[in-house]
Parts: structure tokens; C-alpha cells; sequence
């Protein structure tokens, strides 16, 4: 098959589906509202129910709440007339998804669904089914065509399954003021979960704190920008932070100046730097080092001590953007 073609047959998928999309748009209405509010007011947590694709759906839908701040649950329609029913609660909220709304274990199962839920949430195609039928509320998602060519593989009705779960999760989310912070708290692995929860003091060695006195010789701040491999150190004067020397001042120095043996480390210094208190979040940190074009920030205690060396390749280092 010629490539054109190829790109012909993504660009239709995508054109079909979005469609559909749009005409179940402009179909939401009171119903959707009911759903959205007995989820918000359930005094348990949401079980999304589904057989075949649907259950592949429900369970993507589970992650979504789960990572949103509402406890959802997936229960496959077949394992739950084998005893997985039992994880069902009175004061729980059932979504049950079927675009026929008619398979076998869904209409065995619906009635039950009911009875054992504090409320059975359809969301289906069939607004005549048995599904719709045992429902306390309805969410239509009816498709006129599937994006397969024979109009019978799960396409455009999936992903309109998985765009209401989509809208209900972001309406739950507005209506909880659910904020970055609240989902860092359900992803505090990997690259995310460092960007949204990482302080400085997750980064920062506190037992590599290059310093000097004010007073420090030449000689002894080579040394300390060397042995603390930060490219930088700090003037301490009774333990108050003063200032800063960077490789970038001691090259400056070099070039102003030809004999240096009798400058100290006070003359070479850039005074009341840039600090972050330990506790301040890392993508923070970032920030303020970019905004000021500035590799290094100095990090302090409770106590505005000084507890150590921020670099901006540390942070990046950790994935944090």
C-alpha cells in the first residue's frame, strides 16, 4: 500500500472518531450533571464494571480517578458474578459500561449493580438496553459508525467511553479544587513525582559545603572551589552566610589583576548572594536559577545557616523540569 495512502487512512480514523466525538458533545445534558454529583456526595468509592473492550476502558478510567482524587475500583463483569462481588459496597457508586448494554453479563449483572450500590451509573450506546433500563442515571454514548472499515471492531465507541471517563474526572477534579500538589501526592515516582514533591534538600548534600573566611587566602579558595566540585564557595563569617566566590570571580580576578598574592577572598567576592531555603520545592529552585542565569543557588537551614550547594545540573540531573 502506497504511503499516502496510509496517511490517508490515519487522517480519516482520526476525523471519524473526532466527529462522533463532537455530536456526543453537544448531546451531554442533566444526566451527566446527576453522575458528576453522586460521585462528588458518595460516601464510598466508585466501581467502574466492564466486559471485553469496555473493561479495558474501565480500568484506564480507574486510573484516571485513582490519580485524580476519587478511590475507584475496577470490577470485570465476569468475575463478578464468581465472587468478586464482594468488594462492592451500600455506599458505593457503580459505572457500568456496555455499548450494547445487552451482553450477557451485563444483564445478568445490572439488576445486582443496582441493588448492592448506593447507585448504578450506564454509560452506554443503547439508550433501550437492559443496562439503561436498571440504571439510576444514563450517560449516552452512542456512535453512528465506527472508524473500522467493516464498522464492527470497538473504535470510535471506546473512545467515546474513554472521553467520558476523561469528563467526568476532570469535572471531579474542578469541583475538588484539586490542585498539582494534590497529585503529586498518587505519583511520587519517577520524573513526575520528583518535579512535583522533590525539595532542594532532596538534592543537596549537606556534608559537601565548600566554604571560606573572609579573610582566606587565594591559595585557600582555589582549594575550596576544587574540593567541593561545585564550581563555587561561600564566604562564612560567624556561621552568617556574607558571600560567594565562583570560578567565574576568580577568572575575573587573573585578568584585573597580575599579582594577587596579597587579595583575600573578601576582595574577589560576590556579596549577598541568591539563597533557597532547604524546604522550597526544586522546580523552584530551577526556576530562580534560570530567571537569574546563575548555576549555583546557596541553601539554608531553618536557622539561615548554611546547609549546602544547589547546582542547576544536579536538578536536571534527577529529571526535573
Amino acid at each position: 500500500m502506497e504511503d499516502s495512502k496510509l496517511i490517508q487512512i490515519a487522517q480519516n480514523v482520526f476525523r471519524e472518531e473526532i466527529q462522533e466525538l463532537s455530536s456526543i458533545a453537544e448531546r451531554i445534558n442533566d444526566s451527566f450533571v446527576s453522575a458528576v454529583n453522586t460521585i462528588y456526595n458518595a460516601a464510598g468509592k466508585v466501581v467502574i464494571v466492564g466486559v471485553g473492550k469496555s473493561a479495558h476502558i474501565a480500568n484506564k478510567i480507574v486510573a484516571t480517578l485513582n490519580s485524580t482524587g476519587t478511590p475507584a475500583q475496577f470490577l470485570h463483569a465476569a468475575e463478578a458474578i464468581h465472587g468478586d462481588l464482594g468488594l462492592l459496597q451500600p455506599e458505593d457508586v457503580v459505572i457500568c459500561i456496555s455499548k450494547s448494554g445487552n451482553t450477557p453479563e451485563i444483564t445478568y449483572l445490572a439488576p445486582i449493580l443496582k441493588h448492592y450500590s448506593s447507585c448504578l451509573i450506564g454509560l452506554t450506546a443503547n439508550l433501550k438496553s437492559e443496562l439503561a433500563k436498571h440504571s439510576d442515571i444514563v450517560l449516552d454514548v452512542h456512535v453512528t459508525k465506527e472508524a473500522c472499515p467493516i464498522n464492527l471492531a470497538p473504535t470510535s465507541s471506546t473512545t467515546a467511553q474513554l472521553v467520558m471517563g476523561d469528563a467526568i474526572a476532570v469535572a471531579l477534579m474542578q469541583m475538588k479544587q484539586f490542585k498539582s500538589d494534590d497529585f503529586a501526592k498518587s505519583h511520587p515516582g519517577g520524573a513526575l513525582g520528583k518535579r512535583l514533591l522533590w525539595t532542594v534538600e532532596n538534592i543537596v548534600d549537606p556534608n559537601k559545603r565548600p566554604f571560606v573566611s573572609p579573610e582566606a587566602s587565594i591559595y585557600d579558595v582555589i582549594n575550596s572551589l576544587t574540593s567541593g566540585r561545585h564550581g563555587i564557595t561561600v564566604l562564612l563569617e560567624e556561621e552568617k552566610i556574607i558571600g560567594v566566590i565562583t570560578d567565574g570571580d576568580l577568572r575575573r580576578m587573573l585578568l584585573n589583576h597580575s599579582d594577587f598574592s596579597q587579595l583575600v577572598a573578601r576582595d574577589i567576592a560576590t556579596m549577598s548572594p541568591k539563597t533557597i531555603h532547604k524546604s522550597e520545592k526544586a522546580r523552584e529552585a530551577l526556576s530562580i536559577l534560570r530567571q537569574n542565569s546563575i548555576g549555583q543557588l546557596v541553601v539554608v537551614d531553618d536557622q539561615n545557616h548554611y546547609f549546602g550547594i544547589l547546582d542547576i545540573h544536579s536538578i536536571l540531573n534527577e529529571g526535573i523540569e
